[in-house]
């Protein structure tokens, strides 16, 4: 009960015009951090003061982005196992209150139209097929290219809801939903386009990287193979990197999707959300996970 005591009597205190008395206040609530939350907002709502109110947004902000970076430094810190995981916790940036839930039972939806059609003499590429049609003619995902910019393609909630996102966000749906019916289909962080690779490990020898072919999560799941690559990289006029040929980890994925955000928010002159998201990008730091 102190506690409560003490998170009223602060909340009182938030619209004090003495700054000091402010900076003492915040920094209390801080420290509470997520329980004082709803007391917060229940304050935000029963107040007409827009200082008041613009104080109380900022902690609660304050509070929700220390909880993102500590959920990202344990995702990071805990192996990075799990790809959506680490999607859903950017995602919590700037969609705090989501119900994640929601997604993944969303995600388990398509994953199990997919299992239903699946045989078990399949080809490689009729899976893929099979998975191509599922996502993009019965559920109609497709890549945003009407406003490729917007940091809402970033998001998975958003391209969930919309259908649209860009390469790096409908590749992280597609082989979310390929790994969840074991077929090994993994990202390839190529420069400016993000790609997929259908792996066989076995294939080691003969394919470069065990990647028996590539597919395009943006165009439909358009398959092609290594020479399509080397040529992409010639009108580039970069140098074939084993890096932008192979499977890369779940953390480099997840460091790009930020730097896409970035990139987005740089574009919409959004300064703090830029300086947030590069300390974000700084947890992620070492990419030898």
């Amino acid at each position: 009960m102190e506690n409560v005591k003490e998170i009223s009597a602060l909340v009182k205190l938030l619209d004090d015009p003495d700054q000091e008395i402010y900076q003492h206040v915040e920094g209390r609530l801080l420290e509470y951090g997520s329980e004082v939350i709803d007391y917060l907002e229940n304050a935000w709502e029963q107040s007409l003061d827009t200082l008041l109110q613009q104080r109380i947004e900022n902690i609660v902000h304050k509070i929700q982005f220390t909880n993102v970076k500590e959920d990202l430094n344990l995702w990071y810190q805990s192996g990075a196992f799990d790809l959506l995981q680490g999607a859903l916790v950017v995602n919590r940036y700037q969609y705090p209150d989501l119900d994640e839930e929601k997604i993944i039972l969303q995600i388990e939806e398509i994953k199990r139209e997919i299992w239903l059609g699946l045989q078990y003499e399949m080809s490689s590429i009729e899976k893929i097929k099979l998975i191509n049609h599922v996502f993009y003619n019965i559920y109609g995902f497709s890549g945003n290219t009407k406003n490729h910019h917007d940091p809402q393609n970033s998001y998975i909630n958003q391209v969930m809801e919309s259908k649209k996102g860009n390469q790096i966000s409908l590749a992280i749906i597609y082989a979310t939903l390929a790994q969840k019916l074991d077929i090994p289909v993994y990202g390839v962080n190529l420069p400016q386009h993000f790609i997929l690779g259908y792996i066989d490990e076995s294939k080691r020898e003969e394919h470069e990287f065990g990647v028996l072919f590539y597919i395009n999560a943006f165009n439909k799941g358009a398959i092609f193979g290594k020479h399509d690559v080397d040529q992409f990289l010639r009108q580039l006029n970069l140098d074939p990197m084993p890096g932008f040929y192979a499977p890369c980890s779940n953390v480099e994925i997840i460091r790009r999707v930020i730097r896409n955000l970035i990139s987005a928010y740089e574009n919409l002159g959004s300064k703090e959300k830029v300086d947030e998201l590069k300390q974000l990008q700084d947890i992620l730091i070492n990419t030898d996970l």
